[in-house]
């Protein structure tokens, strides 16, 4: 019996079965990124922040000019982040993805990734 009189709940560690089907983190395919903003919009706790500039393309009308945006800052803060996975599946381009398997090393001080990180996660690897 724990303190007051309660009965403490016992906790189930997870085998190497399961641990399989776990996810960690989200990664970030930044070639696959196209800023469209949907994910910042659909985040419930809004721990996606995202930063991008236009750039002409050069093959365009003049008259009716082109533009494509290009990624500058794209940041997850896993301290605020639930975890829902709804980024990854409101991504129309599949630029994120869950890492599959425990990312290590990351101290408390480290829960806001950027792009460099995100794309470390990536499960592809890139």
């Amino acid at each position: 019996m724990a303190r007051g009189g309660r009965r403490q709940r016992g906790y189930r560690l997870v085998g190497p079965a399961l641990m399989a089907d776990l996810h960690a983190m989200i990664g970030l395919d930044p070639a696959a990124c196209t800023s469209c903003l949907i994910c910042v919009r659909e985040c419930p706790v809004w721990c996606i922040s995202l930063a991008w500039h236009d750039v002409p393309e050069p093959d365009s009308d003049p008259r009716r000019p082109r533009t494509k945006a290009v990624l500058d800052e794209f940041t997850i803060d896993f301290g605020v982040c639930m975890f829902c996975g709804i980024c990854v599946d409101a991504c129309p381009f599949d630029a994120l993805a869950w890492n599959q398997g425990l990312v290590t090393g990351v101290e408390r001080g480290e829960l806001r990734a950027g792009i460099d990180e995100l794309a470390a996660w990536w499960p592809n690897g890139s």
